[in-house]
């Protein structure tokens, strides 16, 4: 009886390991950012999270993240068409490149968020 314990203590212990919780964006919005700007999927989906943040830690939010957030108006949205919203929305904003908005950079095939200095 212990062995079986044991052994299903080291499966459960292996299986954790192997699947690994990856960093990536809520899926909601890496779908979304993804379904909305095409040219941009293979990059987004390589950079997962680091399209809204940099860093170790997913508080810190590039100046696309914080765009984002603010649009959103609350975490952990779910709802797709209120993520499309928000980002079509940040199009006209900004960006922490002089002289261009999040919409110039997505246009010139560039993920729009940068991380500050």
């Amino acid at each position: 009886m212990r062995l079986t314990w044991i052994s299903l203590a080291c499966c459960t212990a292996i299986a954790a390991l192997v699947s690994g919780n990856s960093a990536e964006a809520r899926p909601p919005y890496l779908a979304a950012f993804k379904e909305t700007y095409a040219n941009l999927a293979d990059k987004a989906a390589e950079s997962k999270c680091m399209v809204c943040h940099f860093g170790e830690s997913k508080k810190n939010k590039n100046d696309y993240g914080k765009a984002m957030t603010t649009a959103l108006g609350a975490t952990n949205v779910k709802d797709t068409e209120a993520i499309k919203a928000a980002l079509k929305k940040v199009e006209s904003e900004k960006s922490s490149t002089e002289g261009k908005t999040f919409g110039d950079l997505i246009k010139a095939g560039e993920l729009p968020g940068k991380n500050p200095a």
